[in-house]
């Protein structure tokens, strides 16, 4: 009991440090196994975590949200976001630990109050649908507006191994409009694409302010202690080809330009659930890698993209849900098409890992993946 005492307070102190920006604490040299897979270097097994690996499915997690029970606080609060980032990297040790925070997070930054209802999901405040709103809007100060995000990335980075990445993530501008525009959550996107199809001049004009915020907010994770950073355009596949080249495919490829010039060697990651009809238009996006969705095979995927960009992916959610014999087939079956052990593939599910999902298969899943190579 006492050496776990003083090995709590010495975290404690390493975290005080750290939130303060101690130069001394300085970063490891060597690069994870996420990043030289994603840049094509030499790996024996593709790295492997999940998106909503932090969260909802971990009991551990839900009995953090009875004493904390709102959002908000959960992904604002540096040592309760450093928390549950770690929870399951205690509990599967995955080869990449993400932030846990929100896409909207930043918005309050550029004057867009929000709140999350936790049975409604997200709420603004006061939705922008005029020109006049949107020069209301403010340039993000990502260190004036969210802090404890750059506290947390720092805090992950100092307490995590050499070999595990630290991710990072935003909203694209597209998926973060549609909550902006609809005032919240929505199903059909009428209110958004009624100003895409009326007032397109409105919406460009809000996602070119978007897409310059969030390029400086991608920045600031990485200063910060981010090794990777995903790409959320969440809700993008519910457009045409045509419109999504005209609407929300621009306002990514300038986030990317925007950071690659300070950011040449940050990898860079794209996910669009659905996006089966779009991965070619994706491709361009100017990133590093993709993330696919189960209903594309991976073999398809790269034989769509091409061979410069990494892939992501694409386990079915719902395989978790079965058990360990299934489960370390599926996850070898996807290797394989994804080009074997060595490919610039990143092991991940197709979507987030779904509530209720037994925690016993998301160990066998990591575990799959983590000796992959020992079963070839």
């Amino acid at each position: 009991a006492a050496a776990r005492g003083a090995a709590r307070a010495a975290r404690v102190q390493r975290r005080v440090a750290v939130r303060a920006g101690d130069d001394a604490l300085a970063f490891p040299d060597s690069d994870p196994l996420m990043l030289r897979t994603i840049r094509g270097e030499e790996h024996d097994r593709p790295p492997v975590w999940m998106m909503r690996q932090a969260g909802r499915y971990m009991k551990v997690y839900q009995d953090l949200v009875k004493k904390h029970p709102s959002f908000r606080e959960r992904s604002e609060n540096t040592e309760l976001s450093t928390e549950i980032s770690l929870q399951p990297y205690h509990a599967f040790k995955p080869d990449g630990v993400i932030l846990f925070s929100d896409i909207l997070t930043p918005l309050t930054g550029m004057n867009i109050g929000f709140d999350i209802d936790e049975k409604l999901g997200p709420v603004i405040a006061s939705p922008i649908r005029t020109m006049d709103r949107v020069k209301e809007l403010k340039h993000l100060d990502p260190d004036a507006s969210c802090r404890y995000v750059g506290e947390t990335l720092r805090i992950l980075r100092n307490e995590v191994d050499p070999e595990t990445a630290v991710l990072g993530f935003v909203g694209a501008p597209f998926t973060l409009a549609t909550y902006i525009v609809e005032g919240g959550s929505s199903r059909e996107y009428t209110t958004i694409k009624n100003m895409m199809f009326q007032e397109p001049e409105v919406l460009h004009a809000l996602m070119s302010s978007l897409a310059d915020s969030i390029a400086d907010y991608v920045r600031y994770q990485a200063d910060n202690g981010a090794q990777v950073v995903q790409i959320f355009d969440s809700w993008a596949a519910n457009l045409t080809p045509a419109d999504f080249e005209k609407f929300a495919m621009p306002y990514i490829k300038k986030i990317v330009a925007s950071v690659k010039e300070t950011h040449p060697d940050l990898p860079i990651t794209l996910y669009i659930f659905g996006a089966g009809g779009l991965l070619e238009r994706m491709a361009d996006f100017g990133g590093d890698c993709m993330g696919i969705d189960w209903t594309v095979d991976m073999t398809d995927a790269r034989k769509r993209i091409g061979d410069d960009l990494a892939m992501q992916g694409n386990m079915d959610p719902c395989v978790l849900f079965t058990d360990k014999d299934t489960i370390y087939r599926h996850v070898d079956d996807i290797i394989e098409k994804a080009g074997g052990l060595s490919a610039k593939h990143v092991m991940n599910l197709g979507h987030g890992v779904m509530q209720k999902t037994p925690e016993e298969n998301v160990g066998h899943f990591f575990e799959a993946c983590r000796t992959a190579h020992l079963r070839k």
